[in-house]
């Protein structure tokens, strides 16, 4: 097992979760289970999957095999944009139960808003329900703009407890992420590391990474720790598994964050606005 040490952020429903977890986006069927439980010895706590990336059961199936007790696991899954009505959004999240042969989430989310239904509230309010039926410990939302997050907030008079976006230093959301930052809403990033674009190749990042003898990896990641934000980078070898995770025992100077700072670029996003991209969630 690792003796990594991860520090823990606070939600605001009293909770607390990984400053990095580990993303299962298509690890899936046995090489997919091997895969997480590895993970999940080299000292992952924090698993993040979708009802979207069938592989609930996979994810379930290295929980069952990686011999970490299932309470000290903080186990994700997302409802997908196509489910919320809040009938379909309860049978959802029952479904997701059954895939993972789990008793219940620690933590549940809307996948996206999917604002051209205009559901999306519906959606937060059964899982809400989830969650006072038992079936989820904490709850939250992917993608959400202010304007999502105040809606719902006001229709149910509960704030989510994290919203998970697209983060990295080509596409940093500031504005977004201080605006999570007001409500008490943890920041988690997906695709931390970029996703179609050559930041791991970024002669500033290179730059920064030889100094601190450290991989470029690293330095993206530790970047989002010194942001407050969660990671959630996706590597099935072990050896990526543990150097991904070893980012808590350095820092990147405030002159480092101010160079990562010029990187923010307009074609930085890896989806457009075009809601037919966000089809898988």
């Amino acid at each position: 097992m690792s003796k990594i040490a991860v520090p823990e952020l606070k939600l605001n429903d009293g909770g607390s979760i990984p400053a990095i977890g580990f993303g299962t986006y298509r690890l899936n069927g046995s090489s997919g289970v091997e895969g997480i439980v590895s993970a999940i010895r080299n000292g992952y706590r924090l698993l993040d999957s979708a009802f979207n990336y069938e592989n609930e059961g996979a994810v379930g199936a290295a929980i069952r095999k990686a011999g970490v007790p299932r309470d000290q696991l903080v186990v994700t899954s997302k409802l997908p944009g196509r489910h919320h009505h809040f009938d379909e959004a309860i049978a959802t999240v029952e479904e997701s139960l059954y895939r993972a042969q789990l008793d219940y989430y620690d933590l549940y989310l809307i996948h996206w808003p999917n604002p051209s239904k205009g559901l999306y509230s519906e959606a937060w309010s059964a899982l809400v329900e989830a969650r006072k039926r038992g079936l989820v410990r904490s709850i939250g939302v992917c993608n959400f703009l202010p304007e999502h997050l105040k809606r719902i907030i006001a229709d149910s008079g509960v704030i989510p407890v994290l919203n998970q976006i697209e983060l990295h230093p080509y596409f940093p959301q500031h504005e977004q992420l201080a605006f999570n930052r007001s409500l008490g809403i943890v920041t988690e990033a997906w695709s931390p590391l970029g996703r179609a674009n050559h930041l791991m190749q970024d002669p500033v990042i290179q730059k920064i990474a030889a100094r601190v003898q450290r991989t470029t990896a690293q330095v993206i990641l530790r970047w989002h720790v010194q942001l407050g934000a969660i990671s959630l980078p996706k590597a099935a070898s072990p050896a990526r598994q543990v150097e991904n995770l070893s980012v808590f025992d350095f820092e990147l100077s405030a002159e480092d964050m101010a160079q990562i700072a010029t990187l923010a670029r307009p074609d930085g996003r890896t989806f457009d606005q075009d809601p037919a991209r966000y089809e898988e969630f």
